[in-house]
């Protein structure tokens, strides 16, 4: 702005200063980082996992593009999906066989979904198939840890009591220290607390659970049976 004295002529200029306060700038909050999903990405996590594409996405971009991070989001996903359809009704399924080692080791396992559409599909019949296989090569002895005798555990727990009597340590601590070795010993017997012989990261529980958030019905293995050549029981 500017004013003029009419006796002197002297022309006077006003300025106006705004006082901006500094702001610093937070370049970790400003920046944007966006990572591109690609289709290829998509696929390979299909391929390893079985989830739908939409899911795969998701999980991608979830985990900002890293493979590993992706499919650890999937198995707590599928697991998470499977558990609410665990109490659906399951009367459909297959009776699955694998022969091995020319006809010494043989198996046969019921697997059951609920519709008969999901039990003639390749991805299910690839499941029964990949089951039957892992029941010849690891010889478990029950399906669930609820089938497992109470007598069968309270004998393992002598066992291990019996290895650490000497050990001085008090009651509390030697309990705790049995029930953890009771999780060794389910892993090594009860078949979907087994690791799977293709990835030993993935349990069969695991496995089944990405078949059923796949097929989006509720899958359980009812039962099974191992044969040997020269076994009696």
């Amino acid at each position: 702005m500017c004013t003029k004295d009419t006796k002197t002529g002297i022309t006077t200029f006003v300025v106006n200063l705004v006082f901006v306060p500094s702001i610093e700038t937070d370049s970790e909050n400003l920046e944007m980082a966006t990572t591109t999903i690609t289709a290829v990405q998509v696929k390979q996590l299909r391929d390893k996992t079985g989830a739908g594409m939409m899911e795969c996405k998701a999980a991608l971009s979830d985990a900002s593009g890293n493979m590993d991070e992706a499919i650890t989001l999937l198995r707590k996903r599928g697991l998470a999906q499977a558990a609410k359809r665990a109490g659906r009704a399951t009367a459909q399924g297959l009776i699955g066989s694998y022969i091995h080692m020319g006809g010494k080791i043989g198996v046969l396992v019921e697997v059951n979904c609920e519709s008969d559409f999901v039990a003639r599909t390749d991805d299910f019949q690839s499941l029964v198939k990949e089951v039957a296989m892992h029941i010849a090569a690891t010889d478990p002895k029950w399906v669930r840890r609820e089938d497992v005798p109470a007598e069968a555990i309270e004998k393992e727990k002598g066992i291990y009591r019996a290895q650490m009597e000497n050990t001085g340590k008090p009651a509390a601590v030697l309990e705790k220290i049995v029930e953890g070795k009771l999780g060794s010993f389910y892993s090594q017997f009860v078949l979907l607390e087994q690791p799977s012989i293709r990835d030993n990261n993935v349990s069969i529980a695991q496995l089944i659970a990405q078949a059923s958030a796949k097929t989006g019905e509720n899958i359980q293995v009812n039962r099974f049976v191992r044969f040997r050549v020269g076994e009696t029981d």
